[in-house]
């Protein structure tokens, strides 16, 4: 029989917190809420729903029967996360926000918080599992049983610690089970609308946000020919593999795209700081736009130690299927390479490298670079 014990949930308010909530319950655990505020700027319901979802989460906590707590992690977020999220835009590379805030506030705060009310383990609404391997002794992070949803991509930075007090009970389950959950024991959230991207954007336009903190610094767009093809507001505002909001048309002249024709689309290539200009090419297929190799540091390892080198599976972004790889140590201390089979699409510095063996999520780290199939660096 499992022994009871005293689980601190992050409630959200959404439907995958508040069935992890109801499953721990339901096993007889002593379950207490807690729902993060991790945003006050600009907190008008207009784009960010923290309001609602504290509502929504206090209504759950009262239908399943358990106390919640409302905690400010405000300032935890703006020092840890948000200020690492404009250094890196300002440095013209594409931070991942997500993965950060899982490091450092819900798995680090938030943990710490919940062992000061004496909870013995916490838990969240993520689609991931964790395995205690015996041969190794260590704790795994395995991906979530519905593929749709899996989310160890963005949990690869926990550690053995964190491993250890975490658990993903939704997990185990498809999406679809877990409304289901929802709508047979009455939950008011059971057909919310999952949440998509980050609370402090919400749904207004990206460039929009990111105007009130950084400095826009005009400049030109540049074909693979180096003709100057139109004019950029500012690297920071430009990802690479970006199509919509580049501002160019079709170039008239034959020969121009590579592999798309005269009217193909264009994507943003790479970005050279030194010079302020942004490249672009035509055609999702384009040589700049494919690379086979990169490097990757600032590396997190759930066993505590870089796999071996040798064969291995990785992504580099959310949403992408594992693709086959070598692993191996990079040029300097603390860096690693990942060599593809297959030329990866517009590999992007700022965003994660995630190493899997199987359905263990080894770890990974910052994308510094990647060299493309024209032997040329993209990097910042």
């Amino acid at each position: 029989m499992q022994t009871k014990q005293r689980i601190v949930v992050g409630l959200s308010g959404g439907v995958d917190s508040a069935v992890t909530a109801w499953l721990l319950k339901r096993a007889g655990h002593e379950v207490v809420g807690i729902f993060m505020k991790n945003w006050e700027d600009d907190d008008d319901g207009e784009y960010c729903s923290s309001n609602q979802d504290f509502i929504d989460a206090a209504a759950v906590a009262d239908v399943i029967g358990i106390e919640i707590e409302h905690v400010n992690f405000a300032a935890d977020y703006k020092d840890r996360v948000f200020a690492e999220f404009l250094r890196e835009y300002q440095a013209g590379r594409t931070p991942n926000p997500d993965v950060l805030c899982n490091a450092e506030i819900k798995f680090k705060a938030f943990l710490d918080h919940a062992m000061r009310l004496g909870a013995e383990k916490i838990a969240t609404g993520h689609y991931a599992r964790v395995r205690f391997n015996a041969a190794t002794a260590l704790h795994e992070l395995l991906k979530g049983l519905d593929p749709a949803k899996d989310q160890s991509y963005f949990l690869h930075r926990l550690n053995q610690a964190q491993l250890a007090k975490t658990l993903f009970p939704v997990g185990e389950l498809r999406k679809t089970e877990v409304r289901r959950i929802a709508a047979e024991i009455g939950l008011p959230n059971a057909r919310k609308k999952d949440s998509t991207g980050i609370c402090f954007i919400g749904e207004r336009p990206f460039r929009e946000f990111l105007n009130r903190y950084l400095q826009t610094r005009p400049g030109p767009i540049k074909d693979e020919r180096g003709r100057t093809i139109g004019r950029h507001v500012g690297l920071s505002f430009y990802t690479l593999g970006q199509r919509q909001g580049l501002g160019i048309g079709g170039l008239k002249e034959k020969g121009a795209a590579r592999g798309g024709g005269d009217h193909a689309p264009w994507f943003a290539a790479r970005k050279d700081m030194a010079t302020n200009t942004l490249w672009a090419v035509q055609g999702h297929d384009h040589p700049w736009l494919l690379s086979r190799e990169l490097t990757f540091d600032d590396a997190a390892w759930t066993a505590g130690a870089p796999p071996a080198p040798g064969a291995c599976a990785a992504k580099t972004r959310y949403r992408q299927q594992d693709t086959a790889c070598q692993f191996s140590a990079g040029d300097a201390p603390g860096r690693f390479r990942l060599r593809f089979a297959d030329a990866q699409w517009a590999v992007t510095p700022g965003q994660s490298a995630v190493l899997y063996d199987g359905e263990v999520c080894l770890g990974g780290g910052v994308i510094a670079s990647a060299q493309t199939d024209r032997c040329s660096s993209i990097d910042s």
